[in-house]
């Protein structure tokens, strides 16, 4: 919007560039009250003088004092209801509105005269207030000028005529969040209110100093949970909260007096000073008299310093600091406190050039998009869904006397299938990392400085590089953070970042949790920071989309310790990602009942214990015990009561750790401190934060394969669950002889193939060892992005692809050796084997096969798979590679697998009591899987079995020795007790 401009003398274009000039105010004449002002201020007198002294008047007078003159008996309430005591009730009513009303003046008058920007607010006096303060303000108009009322810097503000441009929003009331620069779509309102503008200002003659006042409001600091915002300044002095925008385009990024500018209408701070439009009125206002006497010298001087910022912020033909492109594009192009996206591109890898995401490469194969995009999302799947695995190998193998369910998870397929396979190429668990040690350390850090952490409303994170955008000024970070474009920025670098190591401190910030990108740069939302409730609107499947990527990410993030997420509305039952974090409540009654007591629990505990938020609860001794959040997904929409009971619960959440992200179909949502919307394209958009982001979304049918592959890694699924075979058997014949034989089982070597020459030799091991380790298939993006964790282009993974071919050769009949399945996935052929198939084999042959019924064929498969073993898996693997091991399971398989063989092969042995030979399987079995309770107790019996107690008692020694200070389990202890009852004493004496 173009700002008042002075006509030229000279119309000489170099001495007057193009552009808005000089702004320094010019002292200004105070407006002439005119008669129309004078009726009204005499009118407004009379009405208050008989509403607060007539009316008290006719009351006493007329209808008395309506309160008995004694105290009540139960007599009086056994009396009948009579006409009198009618009159009387109503009597006193009248006095509860009149005393109600006289309250709502004496706070309006109050603010005028002692320069209060924000009128206190009578409890349930909403009618009656608005009442006063106008009636207030049409008085105190002719009585004074609004210097009069507005002494000191206090009041300050700017003002601008011929400015009428209207907005289609409503500003909230809670300081605003996002300060990015994107550039805002103009409307067609707004071009035709800047050609008025511009035609006003052509039509005056002289300067526009002359056309009115200029006028100064100050922003105000909260009182209680009430914040000053633009909508309310306008309301009072514009007397349409609509017109909050023309105050935000008079002031839009022009330096404010604590250094930072205002970027968008919501976010505004105490302190900072407005121009306000011309036509303003009110008696929080200054306007600048022709000598300025009634205003300080210093006052004139920051007056002008911040006018000087308007001229600064346009700059001669829209060229000035910000990139303002002349009067017609009112956008900044330059992005400030929004961090800009990183350019560089990813550093390369083995065999890489030109690197892309993986993400962003081939999109065949029908990998779900929306999981691709979300890494942060999807490495937080894959990481609980390993240890939900891995969970349930344990809980298989000590439930082993009822029947196993085997040792291999049941193969997704399908959705399901396509779910993990997206989840296996768009994870980062580099930046869930670099994420988590960056945050404990920074709490770390300000913990050992005695500082309290700092309220983060929200993360932009852009490869590696770390963005926190904080509520308030926290003055200087801890290295390595710096400052970032104000005060209200911390960043810290990706090459500071990776320095970092793991911090035993609570998590600072579990409440922060993706809604999606732009420009390349992630977006963070600290849920439980937000002051009040952040509402969602659009289509019900978009926002159900939304709300299941926040629960998901909220339920499995890896940068919180402890958290309980509650979910109403939720068409898919999301439990099973998360047990012990998410619980479903019926209904929205419900949700209201338990926030209640827990809002008074929390808010009664943070008092109790002396601190002011939950943020000061998380450093100290009791870090690690407080204070986790509790944040609320409610899917369905609340009534228009429901919506008001929790915004009452919610004014407070945010100083107690509670979070409220609620969805609406209609936009719009009684309480909403922030409000943000979803549209069939994905994109997110909040205009008064001023953010468009592609989001980050979970559809339907892609949280139903989610759930799916978490349900069935609970090994109390059912009877239909997994069994004991494997998923590939190997011809143990001599005839099944294979042609290439891999050991993974302890250090990595291959039979029957040329060692491949050059550098390329450690990616073609690397990618045999995922497809021998996958036999049912391996997705070409899963295997690219397992060697490329950081993005690969497609003629780099399909060179590799080709010489892996070549290397693997042909069967004798002419087949390759890798191949490719009817759903383009990669496979091995059968004469492609590794020890880790053939053990399995072994051990499946010994227990289900022919050794099942045969005890010589028995003892010696057992006994060729414990040869087999001969050390962890890939023992010898660089450093830096295989990193796709985290979301494998096979590191927990292998162990278990050993100790099974182990202990079958002890039984075998046992049954003809040559304990010897037991105790030497069990000891082979140890060195693989020596934390496996069930080993150390058929050891025992073992050496019980002997009689020699002085072996026995060596060996719970060092049981003794190995458990540390967490001591012996509980049935390792049973089984001692029975075994060797004096082993306490040595323990004892030991001790």
């Amino acid at each position: 919007m173009p700002r008042r401009r002075t006509s030229s003398s000279t119309g000489s274009s170099s001495a007057n560039p193009p552009g808005p000039r000089n702004r320094t105010p010019q002292p200004l004449r105070v407006r002439q009250r005119t008669f129309g002002d004078v009726v009204k201020a005499f009118f407004a007198f009379l009405a208050l003088v008989g509403l607060l002294g007539g009316v008290p008047f006719v009351l006493a007078t007329q209808a008395g004092w309506p309160l008995p003159t004694e105290a009540p008996s139960l007599q009086w309430l056994q009396q009948e209801i009579t006409v009198g005591t009618f009159l009387d009730i109503l009597t006193f009513v009248v006095w509860l509105a009149w005393a109600q009303f006289t309250a709502c003046v004496l706070v309006e008058v109050k603010a005028a005269l002692s320069g209060v920007g924000v009128p206190g607010r009578v409890p349930g006096a909403g009618p009656s207030q608005l009442l006063a303060r106008q009636l207030v303000a049409a008085l105190l108009l002719v009585g004074a000028t609004a210097a009069g009322f507005t002494p000191g810097l206090s009041q300050l503000g700017q003002g601008m005529d011929g400015n009428q441009r209207g907005t289609v929003a409503a500003a909230q009331q809670t300081p605003g969040l996002f300060a990015q620069q994107q550039e805002q779509a103009a409307n067609t309102a707004a071009a035709l209110a800047e050609q008025a503008s511009d035609a006003a200002a052509q039509a005056v003659d002289g300067s526009a100093a002359k056309q009115g006042d200029t006028k100064y409001y100050r922003i105000q600091p909260p009182e209680g949970r009430h914040h000053d915002s633009l909508w309310e300044v306008a309301e009072r002095h514009l007397g349409d909260g609509r017109r909050y925008k023309e105050i935000f385009e008079l002031n839009k990024d022009r330096v404010q007096p604590d250094g930072s500018r205002l970027a968008e209408a919501s976010l505004i701070r105490p302190g900072w000073i407005m121009e306000m439009p011309g036509d303003a009125v009110g008696g929080e206002l200054v306007e600048m008299p022709d000598e300025a006497a009634d205003v300080s010298q210093d006052v004139q001087q920051q007056i002008n310093e911040y006018a000087r910022t308007g001229d600064q912020a346009e700059g001669a033909g829209g060229q000035g600091a910000h990139g303002r492109q002349g009067a017609d594009s009112a956008h900044v192009s330059v992005p400030e406190q929004r961090p800009a996206p990183e350019q560089s591109a990813p550093r390369p890898e083995q065999g890489e050039q030109h690197a892309t995401p993986a993400a962003e490469s081939d999109r065949a194969f029908g990998l779900p998009e929306a999981l691709l995009g979300a890494p942060l999302l999807a490495a937080g799947l894959l990481a609980a869904l390993g240890h939900r695995r891995r969970q349930a190998l344990w809980q298989s193998a000590l439930g082993a006397a009822g029947g196993r369910r085997g040792m291999e998870p049941p193969t997704p397929t399908g959705d399901a299938l396509d779910v993990q396979d997206a989840l296996l190429v768009g994870a980062d668990p580099d930046g869930v990392r670099l994420l988590d040690r960056s945050l404990r350390g920074l709490a770390a850090s300000l913990a050992a400085e005695s500082r309290p952490l700092p309220t983060v409303y929200a993360v932009w994170f852009s490869n590696g590089d770390l963005h926190l955008q904080l509520a308030q000024p926290a003055g200087k970070p801890p290295a390595p953070w710096q400052l970032g474009q104000d005060q209200t920025f911390w960043q810290l670098a990706r090459s500071n970042a990776e320095r970092y190591e793991d911090a035993d401190t609570a998590a600072p910030y579990p409440g922060l949790v993706s809604l999606g990108t732009m420009d390349g740069s992630r977006l963070l939302l600290n849920l439980e920071a937000v002051p009040g409730i952040v509402s969602l609107s659009g289509r019900e499947a978009d926002r159900a989309a939304v709300f299941a990527s926040v629960a998901a990410e909220l339920a499995t993030n890896g940068w919180s310790d402890r958290m309980t997420i509650t979910l109403v509305g939720f068409g898919q039952d999301l439990t099973a990602l998360a047990p012990n974090r998410i619980r479903h409540l019926d209904g929205i009654e419900d949700l209201i009942e338990t926030m209640g007591a827990e809002t008074r629990q929390r808010r009664g505990a943070l008092g109790a214990a002396g601190h002011d938020s939950v943020l000061t609860g998380r450093t100290g001794p009791a870090q690690h015990t407080r204070w986790a959040p509790h944040l609320v997904l409610l899917a369905a929409e609340p009534s228009a009561g429901e919506a008001v009971e929790l915004a009452e619960l919610a004014a407070d959440a945010s100083r107690l750790g509670i979070g409220y992200l609620v969805g609406t179909g209609s936009g719009e949502l009684p309480g909403a401190a922030w409000e943000m919307e979803i549209d069939e394209a994905g994109k997110l958009t909040a205009p008064l934060l001023g953010l468009s982001l592609d989001a980050q979304r979970l559809p339907s049918e892609q949280q139903r394969a989610v759930v799916e592959l978490f349900a069935d890694a609970d090994p109390e699924r059912g009877p239909d669950g997994p069994d004991n075979s494997p998923q590939f058997l190997v011809d143990l014949s001599e005839q099944g002889r294979p042609a290439v034989y891999a050991r993974l089982v302890g250090s990595y070597e291959i039979t029957g193939l040329e060692t491949p020459d050059g550098e390329r030799s450690a990616l073609l091991h690397e990618a045999l060892a995922l497809l021998l380790l996958h036999r049912e298939g391996v997705n070409p993006r899963v295997l690219a992005s397992a060697l490329w964790p950081r993005g690969v282009t497609d003629d780099v993974r399909e060179a590799l692809l080709e010489r892996l071919r070549a290397w693997l050769g042909t069967d004798p009949d002419g087949s390759p050796r890798l191949r490719t399945d009817a759903t383009g996935r990669l496979t091995l052929a059968r004469s492609v084997v590794s020890d880790l198939d053939v053990l399995r084999s072994l051990y499946h042959e010994a227990t289900q096969g022919d050794g099942a019924d045969n005890r010589a064929v028995r003892g010696r498969l057992l006994t060729q798979a414990l040869g087999l073993v001969r050390g962890p898996l890939l023992s010898d693997r660089p450093e830096g590679r295989y990193r796709w091991l985290t979301y494998e399971i096979v590191d927990a398989q292998l162990p278990l697998l050993v100790a099974d063989i182990g202990l079958a092969l002890s039984a075998f042995h046992l049954e003809k009591d040559r304990a010897e030979k037991a105790i030497e399987a069990l000891g082979a079995a140890l060195r693989t899987a020596p934390s496996d309770e069930r080993l150390w107790h058929e050891l025992l019996r073992a050496t019980h079995s002997t009689g020699d107690t002085a072996r026995l008692h060596v060996l719970a020694e060092d049981l003794l020795g190995r458990s540390g200070a967490r001591g012996l389990p509980p049935r390792t202890e049973a089984l001692l007790d029975e075994l060797l009852p004096s082993w306490r004493e040595g323990a004892a004496a030991g001790g």
